[in-house]
């Protein structure tokens, strides 16, 4: 790696930072109309930054001492935080005006959780990790009770926090265990540090509290509690960014930790990673089965998720990195399509969250019922769709490494998920219903017609989603 000017490679981060702070100013001194003007002010700072992150280049370099690193990995990873948030925040414009809470502040909490989750792709540190971390999840915990009036919205956030509070704990002192017996928090230390001796057992302990504050960002089973009642109680289009913009952040985080400074004690993380992924699959899948409220069951969709990605982070090779960031990338897509159809639920003035809501939608909605099924279809792993290809890359990746139970499980956990799925296109179109749906937004529809097609179309033209990943699989592994 070369190191070079610190502003320049952290040129991205420090606009956006500096873009929420001027936004801020601008929602504080604006008479009226606050909400429309910052929001949009906030989604061009969000495109203004992808475009500086991709124009800065593949790099590897890095900055602030070693702290901070840029290669082909954080690149793809920013930006596909930046398109979750940017679609997260497209979701938000009409639905909070609708329930009244169209405060200024929504969209620089988002920018500043986005911020975070960009320094938590590019820690090269123990410390620089933490930071990030805190600050994105700081950001999450005010985004989930945004809604302050709401008792359900307030009780996600209270309960997001005291779990959240738990798990930063334990990586806290995981990171201080490790540094503790490894003598510094850098990661190639730490990698130098576990190749040269063999890891002690104080070592390892860190290296498992670390690995359960990770899998508790990524909600994977058996951190998961939280999910269910925060995906539930918060705005749905505060959900809707949950469940992909910090996923993302934080599996991309877990592969910079695991197969970076860990990588040289992978027979004992890849167990812990084995255990993890097939927990969150099962409970992803038969958890879901008796949920009545589409919020908690895409909650227990996105456990299943985490399950399927973990996958390839369990293969703990290039081949299993490459399925894991185009599997992220497929679910960033088909998730917010399909939240976009569920914050689209709306009738008489008033969002509806219920499954049986949905019937009669065929009728009285075909192309928001036919967008649904599409991402149901996908998510369930029905080919030619994009989410059948994403489970592919991962399977395939678990079997060439001899992973061969953990894909088994995977497919069969797939089958079983597939019957909820399933069920909300059987309410869709074959359950009785002629209460139809409120006008949708121009943002709403825009959201659901570009990830549709995305969905469908990717079979056709896969090819700059697997070489954008496969340099950065590379990149990371090379680093």
């Amino acid at each position: 790696m070369t190191a070079t000017m610190n502003w320049t490679i952290a040129a991205p981060e420090l606009v956006l930072a500096c873009a929420a702070m001027a936004i801020l100013m601008v929602g504080v001194f604006a008479r009226r109309d606050a909400w429309t003007m910052v929001s949009m002010l906030s989604f061009g700072a969000l495109l203004g930054t992808a475009v500086l992150v991709i124009a800065g280049g593949q790099g590897p370099a890095v900055a602030f001492s070693g702290l901070f690193v840029v290669d082909g990995f954080a690149v793809f990873a920013k930006v596909l935080i930046l398109l979750a948030a940017g679609l997260g925040l497209l979701l938000a414009l009409d639905w909070h005006q609708r329930e009244g809470i169209a405060r200024f502040e929504y969209p620089i909490i988002v920018l500043l959780a986005t911020l975070g989750m960009m320094m938590m792709v590019s820690a090269n540190d123990l410390m620089s990790l933490y930071v990030g971390l805190e600050l994105s999840s700081l950001a999450l915990y005010i985004a989930a009770s945004f809604a302050r009036d709401d008792l359900r919205s307030t009780e996600a956030g209270l309960k997001y926090f005291m779990l959240g509070a738990l798990a930063s704990g334990m990586l806290l002192y995981g990171a201080s265990l490790t540094y503790g017996y490894a003598g510094t928090t850098r990661f190639a230390g730490i990698a130098e540090a576990l190749g040269t001796a063999p890891a002690s057992a104080g070592l390892v302990v860190g290296l498992c509290f670390i690995a359960a504050g990770l899998a508790f960002k990524v909600s994977a089973v058996p951190f998961h509690m939280w999910t269910p009642d925060v995906y539930e109680g918060a705005p749905t289009p505060v959900t809707a960014f949950f469940s992909i913009a910090p996923k993302v952040a934080a599996i991309a985080l877990f592969l910079r930790v695991m197969t970076g400074p860990f990588a040289p004690v992978i027979a004992q993380w890849q167990q812990i990673i084995i255990l993890i992924s097939a927990a969150s699959m099962l409970v992803g899948a038969f958890a879901a089965i008796g949920q009545t409220n589409v919020k908690r069951l895409m909650a227990y969709s996105s456990i299943g998720h985490v399950g399927y990605a973990l996958i390839g982070l369990a293969a703990g090779d290039e081949a299993g990195i490459r399925a894991v960031l185009v599997y992220m990338a497929i679910y960033v897509v088909m998730n917010a399509g399909a939240f976009g159809c569920i914050v689209a639920m709306r009738k008489g003035g008033k969002a509806t969250e219920r499954i049986e809501d949905l019937a009669g939608l065929g009728s009285t909605a075909p192309m928001m019922a036919l967008a649904m099924a599409v991402f149901m279809f996908s998510m369930a792993g029905i080919p030619p769709l994009a989410g059948f290809f994403g489970k592919l890359y991962v399977f395939v990746a678990a079997v060439q490494a001899g992973l061969w139970p953990l894909a088994i499980l995977g497919v069969l956990a797939s089958v079983v998920s597939a019957f909820y799925y399933l069920r909300i296109v059987k309410v869709m179109y074959f359950d009785a219903g002629d209460v139809a749906l409120d006008a949708r937004p121009a943002s709403i529809s825009f959201v659901v017609a570009a990830t549709g097609a995305a969905t469908v179309l990717f079979a056709a033209l896969p090819a700059p989603l697997l070489g954008a990943a496969a340099m950065a699989a590379r990149s990371l592994v090379g680093g």
